[in-house]
């Protein structure tokens, strides 16, 4: 069976839909990064967790919710990355994810946020026991929050087998320094950090420490909650976004960050199927060279 009908099959079972011209190429090819510390690949573009899955739980949003994951999988998504300062939204990814799913294709990450060292522990196995997995592939240090305590007990489950991956994320500039002394001194996997076509700080010392050190880097925040492709959608496409396999702008966005040598993967969050299949395009075909970034960049710049 061709990928063109694989995919059509599974949605129609579902009752999900697709955009056409996700499938036109018939490819079987994704846009992948490979995690420098294994050599692992993983697809581009993840999914965030912040405001879509915080909700309060009732039948119907966790159906859509459930539905909106299928969808994300379908298209070749893996990666989800969430916390336990996201409200109800652990709690609701667990019942969203399907068991296959979680065995078979979820990339976990989350995050230990607590003040407390002594406290970091049970907040983790909590967050293992909503997210209703055996362990997590990453957990991560957020907002850098007694960082020193909280790698510690990371880098030790990791020893014991009991975790694949450890990093630590910041979505403030504010701390770039703190964070640039982490990836120089300690062994981590993954960075998190803001990235997009307009908040561009990372470049100038994140990336390059990254690409340096062998550390995988996940881009947060790439449509700042929405507003640069709503702003972006104002104004009309590019014509050569064409040439990029781009007939929107939030694939076009999103090709521009993980098309960064240095990013391994981009975490837009969304609640709406048509949203995701755009956002999932940047999964599919030509990525941008170092030239047509900084067309992107021109582009965006005079707008």
């Amino acid at each position: 069976m061709k990928r063109r009908q694989f995919i059509q099959a599974v949605l129609a079972s579902s009752g999900l839909v697709i955009a056409p011209e996700l499938l036109a190429s018939g490819s079987t090819t994704l846009n992948t990064k490979v995690i420098p510390s294994s050599g692992e690949v993983i697809p581009v573009i993840g999914m965030g967790s912040f405001v879509n899955f915080n909700f309060p739980e009732d039948a119907e949003t966790v159906s859509k919710r459930t539905q909106l994951l299928d969808q994300f999988f379908t298209l070749g998504g893996k990666l989800i990355d969430s916390s336990p300062m996201y409200g109800s939204a652990e709690k609701n990814l667990g019942l969203c994810i399907k068991p296959q799913q979680s065995k078979n294709t979820l990339f976990s990450a989350t995050k230990v946020w607590t003040s407390s060292v002594d406290d970091g522990a049970d907040e983790i196995e909590m967050s293992r026991e909503l997210w209703q997995v055996d362990q997590f592939d990453l957990l991560q240090v957020h907002n850098l929050l007694s960082w020193q305590g909280h790698l510690e007990t990371l880098f030790e489950m990791k020893k014991k087998g009991q975790l694949r991956y450890v990093g630590v994320t910041t979505s403030h500039g504010r701390r770039h320094d703190d964070l640039e002394k982490i990836m120089l001194t300690q062994p981590i996997d993954f960075v998190q950090a803001t990235y997009n076509i307009r908040d561009r700080e990372v470049e100038e010392r994140i990336l390059p420490i990254a690409k340096e050190r062998g550390i995988a880097f996940i881009a947060n925040r790439p449509f700042q909650r929405g507003s640069i492709v709503d702003w972006a959608k104002s104004h009309p496409l590019p014509a050569y976004a064409k040439a990029l396999d781009c007939d929107n702008w939030a694939n076009l966005l999103l090709k521009y960050i993980v098309s960064h040598p240095s990013v391994t993967c981009a975490i837009p969050a969304t609640t709406r199927m048509d949203h995701l299949i755009e956002n999932m395009g940047a999964l599919q075909g030509v990525m941008p060279d170092k030239a047509m970034r900084a067309r992107i960049e021109k582009t965006v710049a005079g707008l």
